[in-house]
């Protein structure tokens, strides 16, 4: 039986594909911190010259973690290792060894700060396993958490033939000649040397780079290129664009090659500068909307469209509602990349957010259809492990309720039927988890391709989750 622990409940986020949707300010500092149960970000805080980071938020996606202050001490707890800072002293003590912090430990309204550069020794005293970091692109790595790439140019095709340890998903903006995969949560590093130079005009190299906790990987060639997944996120396969599609300046297109005379829809796009794509923070967020279907799974026929890009396009939607009213949310799935049921799980659970809503869409029927999950018989949960198949048992209250607030204001524009059903991923969610399918309007298919009835949708989504917030309280 497969667990999921509910004071790590992210996974190995890394297993998965991931695109992070808000772009940080120029100056922002900020550290990646990769491990086997989670990968993460924090924000860099200079003081007295120094770079800090908080180490409660450090250690709370790794462990149980609590922490008190006592006048100028700090204690601190974590997976029943005690220990002692002061402020404005070099040195801590964990289980009662000294661990020399190099710089002034700091309080700050309860909350303790540790030089950067300490983190190399004072973690393996918690976590008792090595880590490794990179100092100057502020990526630390804990254990075996790191995924590297292997590169395979086929000059006769030509191609180029990216193979990754773990499932991938970067950024992709794309220029004429040139391809720019930005990784924020993958833990990437090269097998060989940063840069590797081909023997062709097309496709001339490729160069490794990693910088403020982000690392970057560019495909260099002298024709537009294009980026395509397979493997389950674990191939991306870079090949000159066909005659017939013209790439654009700049893009953050699917990573996808669309198949010849395919359908495509108008969907929420951002352009990078022509630089490419700033790296993006990895913040939490209060919703995580979920574009079924993707990539080689295409979903059910929707008149000329297939149904995984009916459903990125009303996720976005919702996504850009939310936002308007003030509450962060991201799409799981951001591009037309295949993952598996166990990875949108993964990677819902690392986010720590609030709610998680899958987005269907259907050809039959009339409105919407809102569905909580059904649990399969038995399998309870007690102690601080889940059972994968039952880590939405004690949640399913708070999904229910929110549920009813959703239906309930799709209600005053659409027909809504709500239902429980054995629809995974919800079972293995750590959140209030809803899925909903969107039918039409009066019966034409057309209406769901239109931007008109997909801001109808997407508004009353909006204000559903807006009247249960209350209810499932701040991301945690």
């Amino acid at each position: 039986m497969r667990w999921i622990s509910v004071l790590a409940a992210g996974g190995l986020v890394a297993a998965g594909m991931f695109v992070v949707p808000a772009v940080p300010a120029p100056e922002e500092k900020r550290l990646s911190i990769y491990s086997p149960v989670a990968n993460y970000a924090l924000n860099v805080t200079e003081r007295n010259g120094q770079d800090y980071v908080g180490l409660v938020e450090i250690l709370e996606p790794l462990g149980q973690v609590t922490a008190k202050t006592d006048g100028q001490k700090w204690k601190l707890r974590f997976n029943k290792k005690d220990a002692d800072f002061k402020a404005n002293n070099p040195t801590a003590r964990v289980q009662g060894k000294p661990i020399d912090l190099t710089k002034n430990f700091v309080l700050e309204n309860g909350r303790g700060l540790v030089p950067l550069n300490s983190l190399t020794t004072l973690l393996p005293s918690f976590l008792g396993i090595p880590v490794i970091f990179h100092v100057t692109a502020r990526r630390l790595f804990i254990g075996q958490a790191a995924t590297h790439y292997s590169a395979e140019f086929n000059k006769a095709q030509p191609k180029l033939v990216l193979n990754f340890t773990s499932a991938v998903n970067p950024t992709i903006a794309t220029e004429p000649g040139k391809v720019r995969m930005s990784f924020v949560r993958d833990p990437l590093l090269p097998s060989g040397p940063e840069t590797t130079d081909f023997d062709s005009k097309v496709i001339s190299s490729t160069t490794f780079q990693e910088n403020n906790g982000v690392a970057e990987l560019t495909i260099n060639g002298s024709v537009p290129l294009l980026a395509s997944f397979s493997n389950n996120g674990r191939t991306i396969t870079i090949a000159p664009a066909p005659s017939s599609v013209q790439a654009p300046a700049a893009s953050t297109a699917s990573p996808a090659t669309p198949a010849p005379g395919a359908s495509t829809l108008p969907l929420i796009t951002a352009s990078p500068s022509p630089e490419g794509p700033p790296p993006a923070p990895i913040r939490r967020v209060f919703a995580v909307l979920d574009a079924s279907h993707g990539g080689d799974d295409r979903g059910a026929a929707i008149g000329q469209f297939a149904e995984k890009d009916v459903t990125i396009a009303f996720a976005r939607r919702i996504r850009e509602e939310l936002q308007n009213r003030g509450i962060p949310a991201l799409v799981l799935r951001d591009s037309d990349a295949t993952l598996s049921l166990d990875q949108r799980a993964s990677l819902a659970n690392g986010t720590r957010s609030q709610i998680y809503l899958a987005v269907h869409a259907s050809s039959e029927g009339l409105g919407v259809r809102v569905f909580t999950a059904l649990m399969p018989a038995g399998g309870a949960n007690s102690g601080p492990f889940l059972a994968w198949d039952n880590a939405q048992l004690q949640f399913l209250p708070a999904a229910q309720s929110a549920a009813q607030s959703l239906a309930a204001e799709l209600r005053k524009k659409l027909p809504v039927r709500m239902a429980s059903a054995p629809m995974r991923p919800l079972n293995n969610l750590t959140m209030p988890a809803l899925a909903l399918e969107v039918a039409t309007q009066t019966g034409d298919t057309a209406e769901l391709t239109s931007p008109i009835y997909q801001q109808l949708v997407a508004s009353a989504v909006a204000d559903g989750i807006v009247a249960a917030r209350d209810k499932l309280g701040a991301p945690h």
